[in-house]
């Protein structure tokens, strides 16, 4: 799978915080580490093609706006 970017390992309190939710519902506690979380994200679900909902959008474009120098390159897995 060829991935840059893998998950993160977390505490068990913090892995049941987040749940399933996604990034309209948490975003870590840690204001550094919202833009890798933010871009680890869109660089998950763009090349899977899968799909990011109007409120999901809201939050990471809110978020992007914030990170300043980051960007996402990606190759579709498919």
């Amino acid at each position: 799978m060829d991935a840059n970017r893998s998950l993160v390992a977390v505490s068990f309190g913090e892995n049941r915080t987040k749940g399933d939710k996604d990034a309209a519902e948490w975003m870590p506690p840690t204001k550094g580490a919202t833009c890798t979380y933010a871009t680890d994200c869109v660089a998950t679900k763009l090349p899977w093609k899968l799909t990011i909902d109007r409120a999901e959008t809201k939050a990471l474009r809110a978020v992007a706006a914030r990170c300043r120098n980051t960007s996402v390159n990606f190759a579709s897995a498919q």
